[in-house]
């Protein structure tokens, strides 16, 4: 009813007139919405503190490291709130990173693919250097595993800047995190300044050709391209580092293509895999194979000379030798491999 209305049938009908309940000081009014009382964030954070702390408890958690990890998050949008970060040149956002993307993937890390690493010791502790890795899994998740292995076993926690493909970054919301998480674009020019920066970089030349693979051929590296990733090491005096990743053929293989729905798209290859399409999104989440990782011993480029990298002979049989230490590598892994799940 209006407030003029009502005034004015108060005054003409006194008897009818609508008893106004009494004021309670205690009850804050919110605006627009009266009598109702406005929540205190205060006792809003620690009924939302007493319930994680309830349910550690019920999953054999420690409260300690729960109410570390809300002071952390806490911490985060802080920060973020406070704009109290930083974003280098090519867009990588290491609190990003560290506070949100790597935790994301840890689970899946430790638990679901239960990642075993090996000669994490060939890394190096300080400056540039290029680890070139096999490329597999139809979703290529293997260069997020491979970078994440790097961060948490290194004891440096080193930061793998991975190149990738144009698709990666032209595509909404997927290439917005590879930026933020330290990936770029797969240019020369681009690897050279991050050696300039003595940044960690990793390469996977196999491209779509490795990750798009029929399972028929699994673990049969592709070609390595023209050898650029290995001119730029050479350009650079940065030792290359072979990787070698067993477990990623399996989490989706691929038994057929759609090709039409392909070309539909502008994909490189539109996968049927034993779950995909027929079990619709469901279908894309990979297969829990064990996997191992791991990391070749260096091939120095020092001795060479900047000037080699203009050398296509020395450029081939680099590319050749790295290649051929990751296959046979893999082929090792193989043999020593209980199963394929555990």
């Amino acid at each position: 009813m209006e407030p003029r209305e009502k005034a004015r049938r108060d005054a003409e009908r006194p008897h009818l007139r609508i008893a106004e309940p009494p004021l309670d000081p205690t009850v804050h009014e919110a605006p627009g919405r009266t009598g109702l009382p406005l929540p205190d964030v205060g006792d809003a954070l620690d009924a939302m503190v007493g319930l994680l702390r309830l349910g550690a408890q019920t999953a054999g958690i420690a409260p300690e490291d729960v109410e570390r990890r809300i002071a952390q998050v806490l911490a985060y949008v802080r920060r973020r709130v406070d704009g109290n970060y930083e974003v280098d040149d090519f867009g990588y956002d290491r609190d990003f990173t560290e506070n949100v993307f790597y935790p994301l993937l840890r689970p899946i890390y430790r638990h679901w693919f239960r990642v075993e690493v090996r000669g994490i010791e060939n890394i190096p502790a300080t400056g540039g250097a290029l680890v070139v890795s096999n490329h597999s899994g139809t979703i290529a998740i293997d260069s997020l595993m491979v970078q994440l292995a790097i961060h948490d076993e290194h004891p440096q926690h080193r930061v793998m800047r991975a190149l990738g493909a144009d698709l990666v970054f032209s595509t909404p919301f997927l290439g917005t995190i590879a930026r933020r998480s330290g990936s770029t674009l797969a240019a020369n020019s681009d690897a050279e300044r991050l050696f300039e920066q003595g940044e960690l970089v990793g390469v996977f030349p196999e491209g779509f050709k490795g990750v798009g693979k029929p399972f028929r051929e699994r673990y049969k590296l592709q070609r390595f391209g023209r050898g650029g990733f290995v001119a730029a090491a050479l350009q650079a005096q940065v030792p290359i580092i072979p990787c070698s990743v067993v477990g990623a053929e399996e989490i989706a293989p691929i038994l057929g293509n759609m090709g039409t729905v392909a070309r539909l798209f502008g994909l490189p290859y539109a996968p049927i895999t034993p779950t995909f399409p027929w079990l619709g999104p469901l279908g894309l989440i990979p297969l829990p194979s064990k996997w191992i990782i791991e990391f070749g011993a260096p091939i120095p480029t020092d001795s060479h000379g900047p000037g080699s990298a203009d050398d296509p002979m020395l450029v081939f049989d680099l590319t050749d030798q790295v290649r051929e230490t990751i296959q046979q590598t893999l082929y090792t892994l193989l043999m020593q491999r209980r199963s394929v799940f555990f």
